[in-house]
Order: C-alpha cells, then sequence, then structure tokens
C-alpha cells in the first residue's frame, strides 16, 4: 500500500490529542453523554471476560446503527449458536437499547477513543476474529491495528454525507488504505457506493440499505393500549426525535392546528430523553411520561422515554421525523414509521438520508415542510384526507420492503469470513 501522508499525521495527532481525553471524556460525562461508572473502557480497560471460542466483534456508532448489527447478530446467532459476540458503541442511548434487546452470547462494551495504545489494549483484551463496522465509523487506528492483527474486516451498509465522502475523495491515498483494509464492503446508497468504487480496486457487495430490512422496532402492545386509552378519540400527531429549537417550531403548529382541532393532542419525543423536562416547561409544562404521568386533556404530552418510538410510531397516524428542521441538522431515519404505519412528514435537512428521502418524495411516501405553518397545514391535510394518508403509507411500505435480498447477501458475506475451528488462531480458540 501507499504511504499516506494524512494517515501519518492522524496517527500523530491522535496521539498527541489523545493526552487529553481523559479531561473532554469527564466533561461528556458531566452533561450526562458518558457513563462516569465506564470512562474505563473507552481507554480499552474492560472488566469483562472475553468468551472463549470465536468472537465477532460489530461496531455501531450509535442507535440506528445499533439496530442494524443486532439484527446481524440475531441472524449470525441462528446459524451458529456457538458464536458470541461482542458489540461496541459510542453512545448512552445505544448501550439502552443494546441493553434491552440484545440475545445470548452478546457483550456491549464501549468502543475505545481511536488512540494507538487504547485500541492495542482493546484488541489485545476481545482478540476478535472478525470486525463488522456499520455504515459510517472509520476509526483510522481501530481500523489498521485490527488488520494488523488478521482480524477479517467488513463495512456493511456503509453510508457516508457528501461533506465525508468528499474528505476521502480529497485525501485519495488514505481513503483507498482505509477502505482497501475491509475484505468485504457494501453500501447503503448509490452515492456511497459510487464514491467508494473510486476507492477501492475489489468489486463492492450488495447493494441496498439494510435499515429497510431490519425488523420493525417493538411495539409494546399494553402500554399502546393503555396510552390509546387515555387519548381515545382526540386527534394526534407526533414529533418523533426533536432537537432543541424544533421543539418551539412542533409547538406553534400545534398552537394553529388547535384552532380547527380544539382537542389535538402533540406528542413530542426528544431525541435526547434528557432534555423531557426542558421540553415540557416550553409546553405549559406539558405531562411527562418518564414520571409515569397520563396526557389526561393536555394539548402535549412529552415522551421523554428509551425504547418507545416504536409504539408511539404505531399510535400515531401521523409523524414529524425530526431532526430535519434546522439548517444544524442532518434528518433522521424514517424507515421506522414507514414500518408501521404512520404518514411521514419531514423538515428540508434530511442529508444523511438524502438518497432515501429522496426515492420517498419521488414516490409520495413522505412529505416536506420548512416552518410551523406549513408543518400545521400538511398535519391537518393527513388527518382529514384518510385515502391520502393511506396512499402515502402504502407508498412507505413498498420502498421499505425492498432490501431483504441486500440483507441476505450481506449476511453471507459476513459469515464467509467466520473462521472454522480448524482456520482459528491459537490465541483465539476455545481452551
Amino acid at each position: 500500500m501507499s504511504f499516506s501522508p494524512v494517515l501519518g499525521f492522524y496517527r500523530a495527532a491522535s496521539s498527541v490529542l489523545g493526552a487529553f481525553a481523559g479531561l473532554y471524556l469527564n466533561e461528556r460525562a458531566a452533561r450526562g453523554k458518558e457513563d462516569p461508572a465506564r470512562l474505563s473502557e473507552r481507554f480499552g480497560q474492560y472488566t469483562q471476560m472475553r468468551p472463549t471460542g470465536t468472537v465477532i466483534w460489530v461496531h455501531a456508532a450509535s442507535v440506528g446503527e445499533s439496530g442494524v448489527a443486532l439484527a446481524l447478530i440475531d441472524a449470525l446467532s441462528a446459524r451458529d449458536a456457538s458464536l458470541s459476540f461482542v458489540l461496541s458503541t459510542g453512545t448512552r442511548t445505544s448501550a439502552d437499547l443494546v441493553a434491552r434487546r440484545a440475545p445470548p452470547r452478546t457483550t456491549h462494551i464501549y468502543a475505545p477513543i481511536d488512540r494507538a495504545d487504547c485500541v492495542a489494549r482493546f484488541l489485545d483484551h476481545w482478540r476478535p476474529d472478525v470486525g463488522v463496522f456499520v455504515e459510517s465509523e472509520l476509526w483510522p487506528n481501530l481500523i489498521l491495528q485490527a488488520e494488523a492483527r488478521g482480524v477479517k474486516l467488513a463495512l456493511v451498509n456503509a453510508r457516508m454525507s457528501p461533506r465525508t465522502l468528499r474528505r476521502w475523495t480529497n485525501w485519495r491515498t488514505a481513503g483507498c488504505r482505509l477502505v482497501g483494509a475491509f475484505r468485504y464492503v457494501s453500501a447503503a446508497d448509490q452515492r456511497t457506493r459510487d464514491a467508494l468504487t473510486h476507492l477501492r480496486p475489489a468489486p463492492l457487495g450488495a447493494a441496498g440499505n439494510l435499515k429497510l430490512a431490519a425488523p420493525a422496532p417493538r411495539v409494546d402492545a399494553a402500554a399502546r393500549a393503555t396510552l390509546a386509552a387515555a387519548i381515545g378519540a382526540r386527534p394526534v400527531w407526533l414529533a418523533a426525535s426533536t432537537h432543541q429549537g424544533e421543539d418551539e417550531i412542533a409547538l406553534a403548529a400545534h398552537d394553529t392546528l388547535r384552532q380547527d382541532f380544539a382537542d389535538a393532542l402533540l406528542i413530542i419525543a426528544p431525541r435526547h430523553p434528557e432534555r423531557g423536562a426542558a421540553v415540557a416547561q416550553l409546553a405549559a409544562n406539558a405531562p411527562l411520561r418518564s414520571r409515569g404521568e397520563s396526557p389526561g386533556a393536555a394539548p402535549v404530552y412529552v415522551a421523554d422515554t428509551l425504547g418507545e418510538l416504536g409504539t408511539l410510531f404505531d399510535l400515531a397516524p401521523v409523524s414529524l421525523v425530526a431532526g430535519s428542521l434546522l439548517p444544524t441538522l442532518k434528518g433522521h431515519n424514517p424507515i421506522e414509521p414507514a414500518k408501521l404505519g404512520s404518514a411521514i412528514i419531514t423538515g428540508p435537512y434530511v442529508e444523511s438520508f438524502e438518497d432515501l428521502f429522496a426515492e420517498m418524495f419521488a414516490a409520495g411516501a413522505a412529505t416536506r415542510v420548512s416552518n410551523a405553518s406549513s408543518l400545521a397545514i400538511e398535519v391537518a391535510r393527513l388527518w382529514r384526507d384518510e385515502a391520502a394518508r393511506a396512499k402515502q403509507l402504502e407508498a412507505a411500505r413498498a420502498i421499505v420492503t425492498q432490501s431483504a435480498d441486500a440483507f441476505n447477501r450481506t449476511l453471507e458475506a459476513v459469515a464467509a469470513l467466520i473462521p472454522t475451528p480448524a482456520q482459528q488462531s491459537p490465541a483465539n480458540a476455545s481452551a
């Protein structure tokens, strides 16, 4: 491989700046962004024991990627119950998700920071046989050290923003070196596929967004029934995964809606549940789900809990997929409401899911709004016109059911990397 000055500079810079990692992580912990009890994991120090036998390491950045990771783990476990899995993530919300949904023989850990010594400790401890990176978490030290130790690597469902793709294209030697470390690469969208094709001489694997093939999020039937009974016949809509600054837009739209729908209910599910109290205060001290409160007759209900978006999407006939109403945001995944029958509205800022939303807009599977006024108009239209809502939902379902083949082919490719007992290195073999 050609020498990459960019990667050389990165290694040096990560070593120098990594000296301040403790201060940075402590500050994040103080803001609730890191788990203070598990900060040592970020430095490659783990209290969990490595399982004996074959270990498949799956790395997922956050909640969305964790869903794909868990689906792959479920499918690989069904093929071979002797496999063990280490699932590394980088956020507390993803850790909470994995804690609830992880299948047997799966250990969740926080990924090490990308400093050479932390990565080395991580690899020394877990000694994975195969490493599967989901989507876009390309940490150079982590990837290159794993490759050097003979870990068979796969990059699945690769999905990168135009800005990230431009960076790797401009730093071609570095991009070729990193992408070339993976024995198998697949892309979630055509934009990423085109860019990776120019960085990798080997052919890419199955095209298609694996998130489309993942099962619909869990719906708690009992919780849904209780909440539906509390709401009754009131018209309801959901503002899902809102960020600071979007709650005000949703609340203004709801004020407009209530001029024609006096008993309408808005459920706000903030992206970060710890903002629940602040959102409730914006909404005239709206009831909070985290406190076990019911919506009652309140016009706004704040669902500041984790793991309930599936239940809320299944309940609400119309949903705003937030993270999309402000220029600083890049959109959230519309697949969950599409699978659960909630008509999708989004703002204009959807860079992270640009290809998927473009397909949805073209098919009439989602609608786009730009402000509180247009949001109120669109919610009212979908409430009033059941035929239009049904047509939009049908178009959305058609899109999200198209990637089952890509998932199956990805599963086969990852399974092909898993060593047989005869191929397994002595360091990783069962005792």
